[in-house]
């Protein structure tokens, strides 16, 4: 069974879309779980009296997506997990096809889906760790320049072809399938990164504990994107993001940094989000 774990904040009209997409899903039997982060748009209310199969657990504040996701995978019971956001629509053998790619090797740990946008588009939702190579070529404009180059555009993997089954490091956990004993092995999210960069720790801790991630673009979504974090301020979102990869630094290069690089890559990350967030107040 796939527990499916949905994280929402008042995206009331796109959560409705996604619980019916799954339950349009075939092949797959499906336990649906929603942790609804004191929605002010009666998100939780549509849950409890449209689809009264979905375990609905709504909390009196906003805990973050990482410490909700943990109770809503807390609260699961299949053997198969999977992150989705409520702005996603899966096609009806979206599962069936990240099923049968996450349990095609002992070895995979995770799996990800290729994303389409309302344009019709593939989304580029697939990244590599950030280190400080590719943090360097990132803010140097390299990528940009040489976005065809697998060192320059190694970050955000501009060159890759999402026509192609492919171990990657970290897919978007817009759609992020796991075995349930990875799960039951590295625990759930960080909690310190309550926004942003959760799914990119939570990633990384799966690969060092030996699991592939693997992106599967046979299992196709349609994502709309960006829908709860786009309600809150886009300047106090830019530099949580900021924030959020400068602990990640902190966490996973703090004992193969010198500490003077590894302070001048955290205020540089710092820095750039300030930057950001300014420029986006005009």
């Amino acid at each position: 069974m796939i527990s499916t774990i949905i994280v929402n904040w008042n995206t009331c009209d796109f959560l409705r879309e996604c619980l019916a997409s799954l339950q349009e899903s075939e092949g797959v039997p499906l336990e649906i779980i929603v942790v609804d982060n004191s929605s002010s748009d009666g998100s939780a209310a549509m849950v409890a009296n449209e689809f009264p199969e979905v375990k609905l657990l709504a909390q009196s504040s906003n805990l973050g997506y990482a410490e909700a996701n943990n109770i809503g995978m807390a609260a699961s019971t299949g053997d198969t997990l999977l992150l989705l956001n409520p702005d996603v629509r899966v096609n009806r053998n979206t599962l069936v096809e990240a099923s049968e790619c996450l349990y095609s090797s002992t070895f995979r740990g995770a799996v990800g889906a290729k994303q389409i946008g309302p344009d019709g588009k593939v989304q580029r939702s697939l990244r590599s760790f950030p280190d400080p190579e590719s943090l360097a070529w990132e803010l140097l404009g390299l990528s940009k320049i040489f976005p065809m180059s697998r060192r320059f555009g190694r970050y955000r993997l501009t060159w890759f072809d999402y026509s192609v089954n492919l171990d990657v490091d970290q897919p978007m956990a817009t759609f992020l399938m796991v075995k349930r004993r990875v799960y039951d092995k590295i625990g759930g999210m960080d909690t310190q990164f309550p926004i942003f960069f959760n799914d990119v720790d939570w990633c990384k801790r799966i690969k060092d504990a030996g699991f592939t991630i693997t992106f599967c673009p046979d299992a196709a979504l349609a994502h709309y994107g960006g829908c709860a974090t786009s309600r809150a301020s886009r300047p106090a979102m830019v530099r949580e993001s900021h924030r959020s990869l400068a602990l990640y630094f902190q966490k996973h290069y703090s004992s193969q940094l010198s500490p003077s690089a590894l302070c001048m890559i955290q205020a540089l990350a710092v820095a750039s989000g300030e930057l950001r967030a300014r420029i986006g107040l005009r």
